[in-house]
């Protein structure tokens, strides 16, 4: 499965389920595919997943089977939740 990360201020982002079902978690938010955060609280989810991402940092990085840590995962998305606070844009996920 695949989950594509839209909003208007940014470009689409594409993940692969199992690691966006984890970010949405870090965000704050169930592993429900589709699903939305109004505007108004993206800052805070963009808070939870930075958080969430520097604690992994931290402690022993977690990283999938590839080797790739969940910091490296997580910037993509991270930008993507950045612009659209900026923007005060709905984040949308399918």
């Amino acid at each position: 499965m695949l989950v594509t990360f839209t909003t208007d201020a940014y470009a689409d982002i594409t993940m692969f389920g199992d690691v966006a079902l984890i970010m949405l978690k870090m965000m704050g938010h169930s592993a429900t595919v589709p699903g939305a955060i109004l505007a108004a609280d993206v800052p805070v989810a963009l808070s939870r997943l930075t958080a969430a991402i520097d604690a992994d940092k931290s402690s022993a990085p977690v990283a999938d089977e590839s080797g790739v840590s969940m910091a490296h995962r997580g910037l993509p998305l991270i930008n993507l939740l950045a612009a659209a606070a900026k923007a005060d844009r709905n984040v949308m996920w399918k």
